[in-house]
């Protein structure tokens, strides 16, 4: 009990608000969809993610009180990444196809998306082997070799996601690994040549895109007509761009303050499955951009707090995992209102905390529990030194 002194409200309270508003508009976005288009009761969903945030809620506590430690010991690596990559490799040959991805492992009334347990599972991975090997990367003799096996590794499970197909997830995965490397206490060129090639790719997909008539059998593939969707979308409003095209309008219709909750007109058949990836235009016709502004804020505050948290820390390891919780946050959030805005293709990415899904919200909820874990260590720590100075 004493840990709860040290309990960070800066990150439990952004987390409760955002919870609650998830529920409140997955109910608003999902009421006329499911009954039209399921025949199930207007709150089937709305009940569904609220036993999710309750579930998140129990995890995060359970989480806040788990030794770290544990998951830098070699058997509990070794059984995470079994795990994991047993449920990548069901999901290529049995996995549930879900919107053109077998991305789900059906178990009862629920769909396991293990692709969203693979971004914890890497992050403490990763956390766990740089925190090792940061003494020698620091080193100026320091061989980029040394890190190949446990990037091989990862580079795996980023393939195995990419083939399900999950471009989003092995997009945050890749992004999670890149910032970790570069925070490990890599030499700055190395991490300035990382990201410079990454940014380069990017620039150089999106003008070909934008710019190059791509041939027929190129084009028909969904990945790429999602790429081409996000730079014309009202040229391909009858098909890919569709969504991009109705989340614009929702945007719109909603102004400044918003229609009123439940009174948008998008999620009314407009807006595929309003509740999931595109929630966010929901939240902006019925409450504005104001209201979209303040779901937004909350959640970019908490990222930089997790930041923050990250640098201030004495310990390298949980240093690393604070670094990658945050990346995996900020990179999920980006695309997902980048999708909804039209300016990033869509990927599937949902809104953290609001965006109707079960793995994707207890998965969040661990990462809420272990932050919170970790600003307590980090803040016993500190009073413990505080102590001992005034002993003296």
């Amino acid at each position: 009990m004493k840990k709860l002194h040290y309990l960070d409200y800066k990150i439990l309270v952004p987390y409760l608000v955002l919870s609650a508003i998830g529920v409140v508009m997955v109910y608003s976005a999902s009421a006329y969809w499911i009954q039209t288009q399921y025949h199930w009761a207007d709150n089937a969903v709305m009940i569904k993610q609220l036993l999710f945030v309750i579930a998140g809620l129990l995890l995060a506590l359970f989480f806040f009180y788990f030794k770290l430690s544990v998951f830098r010991h070699p058997r509990v690596q070794l059984l995470l990444w079994a795990v994991l990559f047993l449920g990548l490799l069901y999901l290529l040959f049995v996995g549930r196809s879900i919107n053109g991805a077998a991305a789900w492992i059906p178990v009862g009334p629920i769909n396991i998306q293990p692709t969203e347990f693979a971004k914890l599972i890497i992050i403490f991975y990763l956390a766990y082997m740089f925190s090792q090997r940061q003494d020698n990367m620091r080193r100026p003799d320091f061989s980029i070799k040394e890190l190949v096996k446990p990037l091989i590794l990862v580079g795996l499970g980023i393939f195995l996601v990419l083939v399900e197909p999950d471009t989003g997830g092995a997009i945050i995965i890749t992004g999670i690994t890149l910032m970790m490397l570069c925070a490990s206490g890599i030499s700055l060129g190395w991490g300035t040549g990382f990201f410079a090639g990454l940014a380069l790719l990017v620039g150089s997909l999106y003008y070909v895109f934008a710019n190059v008539k791509l041939p027929h059998w190129l084009t028909k593939h969904y990945q790429i007509q999602r790429l081409t969707a996000a730079i014309h979308p009202f040229q391909e409003s009858k098909t890919v761009g569709n969504q991009v095209v109705n989340s614009l309008l929702a945007i719109n219709h909603g102004g400044l303050f918003g229609v009123g909750l439940g009174n948008g007109t998008q999620k009314l058949g407009y807006l595929p499955e309003p509740y999931t990836d595109f929630i966010l235009a929901v939240i902006a016709e019925e409450l504005g951009l104001v209201g979209a502004a303040i779901v937004i804020g909350l959640i970019y505050y908490l990222i930089a707090h997790i930041y923050r948290i990250g640098i201030r820390s004495k310990s390298a390891y949980r240093s690393l995992i604070s670094y990658g919780i945050a990346t995996m946050m900020l990179i999920q959030t980006t695309f997902n209102v980048g999708a909804v805005t039209g300016m990033l293709p869509v990927t599937g990415v949902t809104l953290p905390f609001v965006s109707y899904g079960g793995s994707s919200m207890l998965v969040l909820s661990i990462a809420m529990g272990v932050m919170l874990n970790i600003s307590a260590m980090d803040k016993q720590a500190l009073a413990r030194k505080q102590a001992g100075k005034q002993s003296k």
